[in-house]
């Protein structure tokens, strides 16, 4: 935009401020007073690419093909079936390995002592095969895409639809990690540091969720107040790992979102200090306060990486006074209108205190307006943010700031087991 607002419009932004209007109406309103500007169309990616999409399938009672002979194959059948497919394993001369999983597995393998053939892929959900033969691997391969089915074959990677990475696992709580077949050891190495941060105690806590998810929405909340039952859930079992999940913990947490009710009507403001504007730097309350916000107004000087600890569904704005979005002079109004909707409004400054300058006078401008704010200090740092900014923007080992983005492209949404089972779901990186 450029210039400051003309006298109307600055008439018609505080009139608005002050009126009672959705979390919608507010941003639609702000994008619509900048439509007169000059402005880019460039704004941060909500994801930065990704070597592979992290998809968990549900194959339980689906019908998995696995074709070869040797340890690898019988270790992805029996992953496999411990994810409660139904396998069928083609091998002409079966290896023990392979004959006593079958034996022993959680969930049915057929093993069958022929070759494969093109009428075996009908109903399969997925694929995998185990060739010596680089020209089997491809016929394999091509036969399965022909029948539209996910292929995968083992350590070959141009033959791969999809890949097996590293587990930890605490279902139904299981996390998978993968580096693209670019370091196995580097993913195994990532899986045993989690295996001691991940308490076990956790898959019971995520059965519970499990148990409690349809009541939960059934229970005639709002949505904020479901989050804030699930807000209540997390932060308990986060906390008591160990503890067997009981129904009084259900009614303690059910009771804690009703209570915030009628606080919640209307929105709160916490003005978030990002200290240098390292995202490693950010504190755990800061990380809180972000995981919590409908809407985060960044400081557009500051790392798109600080909005990776916010919620998905979180809009993001556009703040400060080097870009053409929401200026220095608006900011204020912009969060007491969004506030007044309802939403929690999280404004992310940088430096290591968030109370001087044109931050105090946001403060004095929401609690005027009524409404409750929160300040979190930041890592404080022997320069001034003006300093650091430059810094940032000079450095190009640092992370670049974001470019200047018109409001209305940076308002959107995005965005305890058996035995056998615990050692199917143990990690692993081969194919």
């Amino acid at each position: 935009m450029s210039g400051d607002l003309n006298p109307e419009q600055k008439r018609d932004l505080e009139g608005f401020a002050h009126g009672a209007r959705t979390t919608d109406e507010a941003i639609a309103f702000f994008a619509n007073l900048k439509k007169s500007g000059d402005h880019s169309t460039a704004h941060p990616p909500r994801m930065q690419a990704l070597a592979r999409l992290p998809v968990f399938l549900a194959l339980t009672g689906k019908r998995a093909l696995i074709v070869g002979d040797g340890a690898p194959v019988a270790w992805k059948a029996e992953l496999l079936s411990a994810a409660g497919a139904d396998v069928a394993v083609f091998a002409e001369r079966p290896c023990e390995e392979l004959r006593a999983v079958a034996a022993q597995a959680r969930a049915a393998i057929a093993l069958q002592q022929r070759a494969w053939r093109i009428e075996d892929f009908t109903g399969a959900a997925v694929a995998v095969g185990g060739f010596d033969d680089e020209a089997e691997a491809g016929c394999f391969a091509g036969a399965a895409r022909a029948a539209g089915v996910p292929v995968n074959v083992i350590d070959r990677p141009a033959y791969c639809d999809f890949s097996f990475g590293a587990i930890v696992n605490r279902s139904p709580l299981v996390i998978g990690i993968s580096t693209d077949g670019a370091a196995p050891v580097f993913g195994q190495a990532i899986r045993a540091r989690l295996e001691t941060m991940i308490p076990r105690g956790f898959a019971g806590w995520a059965n519970a969720a499990r148990r409690w998810r349809k009541t939960v929405q059934s229970s005639g909340l709002s949505s904020s107040a479901r989050r804030r039952f699930w807000q209540a859930f997390a932060g308990f079992a986060m906390n008591n790992p160990q503890r067997e999940p009981a129904s009084s913990d259900f009614d303690a947490f059910l009771s804690t979102a009703k209570d915030q009710v009628t606080a919640a009507g209307t929105g709160s403001v916490t003005l978030v200090a990002a200290g240098p504007g390292d995202p490693e730097l950010l504190t755990l309350r800061a990380v809180r306060a972000l995981q919590s916000a409908d809407i985060v107004l960044i400081d557009d000087r500051l790392a798109p990486e600080m909005l990776d600890f916010a919620r998905r569904e979180a809009k993001t704005v556009l703040v400060g006074k080097t870009g053409p979005a929401c200026r220095e002079n608006e900011v204020a109004a912009l969060m007491i209108a969004l506030a007044k909707a309802g939403a929690r409004v999280v404004r992310l400054k940088g430096g290591g205190s968030p109370i001087f300058g044109r931050a105090a006078e946001e403060i004095a401008a929401c609690r005027g307006a009524g409404l409750a704010v929160e300040v979190v200090p930041g890592v404080t740092v022997g320069r001034g943010h003006g300093e650091i900014g430059r810094d940032r923007a000079n450095n190009p080992a640092r992370p670049t700031p974001i470019p200047g983005t018109p409001l209305r492209a940076c308002c959107g949404s995005p965005a305890a087991r058996p035995a056998r089972t615990a050692r199917a779901l143990r990690s692993t990186s081969r194919g």
